[in-house]
């Protein structure tokens, strides 16, 4: 049973990425969240490089908030990961919430990124 159901979200996964593709114009703002951080890049589909990364594991982001497990954490995630794109002169990207819900911490990234210009 457990074998059908990998299969079913590995066919469920694979659906969902083939619509999303970053090029380096328009970047995929990719995002992974795990129990205790969160994760955000800034890939380049064409040529495979990241262009940027940012998680709850930088030194000034753990060092701003209590818990890295917060919405609070992600929303500063989200900011860190526009300046940095800001750097790069990339102001579009396209936003991959990881075939999860566009809820709770994903969407304080999102509010994040937003809130320092990038347009997606």
């Amino acid at each position: 049973m457990k074998k059908k159901i990998k299969k079913l979200y590995l066919q469920k996964k694979k659906r969902y990425l083939k619509k999303i593709v970053g090029t380096l114009e328009k970047p995929r703002l990719s995002v992974f969240r795990s129990h205790k951080h969160i994760y955000a890049q800034l890939i380049d589909d064409k040529n495979g490089h990241t262009l940027a990364c940012s998680s709850t594991l930088d030194k000034n982001i753990a060092l701003k908030v209590k818990s890295t497990s917060t919405k609070e954490a992600s929303f500063f995630v989200g900011e860190t990961i526009a300046q940095k794109a800001k750097e790069k002169e990339i102001c579009l990207v396209i936003f991959d919430r990881g075939n999860r819900p566009y809820h709770g911490r994903i969407q304080s990234v999102a509010e994040g990124a937003r809130k320092e210009g990038l347009i997606f």
